[in-house]
């Protein structure tokens, strides 16, 4: 017997209200007190993750009881990971330390991956400006419905970039402080936001013109990764392949325009050219 096709349109709508229903659960946490745990000096989770987490698989996995589940909190359920065609990436919140720290910014991220890691399909909301990003691989990506595409900037020095910094960074040599110290110098501003998810979306809807950051995790970056691409944007590790983007080893997400300027700092470091002029 054949297996039936999968319709992404309708994992599409599934995944929105698993992300819909997590974000008012996290709506509901932000206001109360909060039971947080430290993973370590620097990564928190508080007990909303967990719930959040649990009421997104509570949506999906009896719709998809053959796909695998990758969650932060856990996960690792449904079929098999070796043997699932279908994978779902889920991160019922990114951006726990602003959640900890009463900072209303954060999100729900929900992709949906073949078997080779591609994303298929992408979702995040953000409860708190009630703004849900989706994405279908080779259709649209839209913001509350509407279509939204990439910025227009054409040049580095007029860009607006985001990034981050691992966890382990007062240990690690690799922790993008020199990458930061570089595009200080080289764009019109930078900023530190503290949800990768929300940092791809607000890249793919043109708030911001670009993205880079290494050592994340699929559930971080899935879904946003696809929905920049689907509004225009190019996406790429450090070295302008493919290799390494969609497991968060290294990940350059831009609107196009300027991606061969980002890559060029990274590679080049302080050889890297600035812009001209008197600014």
């Amino acid at each position: 017997m054949p297996v039936p096709t999968l319709d992404f349109v309708s994992a599409l709508t599934a995944a929105e209200e698993a992300a819909r229903i997590a974000g008012a659960l996290l709506r509901t946490h932000f206001t109360q007190p909060l039971n947080i745990t430290r993973k370590s000096a620097i990564e928190v989770v508080t007990e909303a993750d967990g719930a959040a987490e649990k009421a997104i698989l509570d949506h999906l996995l009896p719709r998809y009881p053959d796909h695998h589940f990758i969650g932060e909190e856990g996960g690792g359920v449904g079929r098999p990971r070796k043997t699932a065609k279908y994978r779902w990436h889920i991160d019922p919140l990114d951006g726990t330390t602003n959640f900890s720290r009463r900072i209303p910014h954060f999100a729900v991220s929900i992709a949906l991956a073949d078997s080779r890691n591609r994303p298929l399909v992408g979702v995040v909301y953000d409860p708190i400006r009630e703004e849900c990003f989706t994405a279908l691989r080779g259709g649209w990506a839209r913001l509350n419905g509407v279509v939204i595409r990439v910025s227009d900037t054409p040049t580095l020095g007029e860009a607006v970039l985001t990034s981050g910094f691992p966890y382990d960074r007062r240990r690690n040599p690799d922790n993008n402080t020199e990458e930061w110290s570089q595009f200080v110098t080289r764009t019109a501003e930078l900023r530190r936001l503290g949800s990768a998810a929300l940092d791809l979306c607000w890249t793919a809807c043109g708030r911001l013109d670009g993205f880079w950051e290494p050592r994340l995790k699929t559930w971080d970056i899935m879904a946003g990764l696809l929905i920049v691409t689907e509004a225009g944007g190019k996406v790429t590790n450090y070295r302008g392949g493919t290799e390494n983007v969609y497991n968060g080893r290294e990940v350059v997400a831009t609107n196009s325009r300027i991606h061969e300027q980002v890559l060029e700092v990274i590679i080049l470091g302080a050889a890297a050219p600035r812009p001209k002029g008197r600014s």
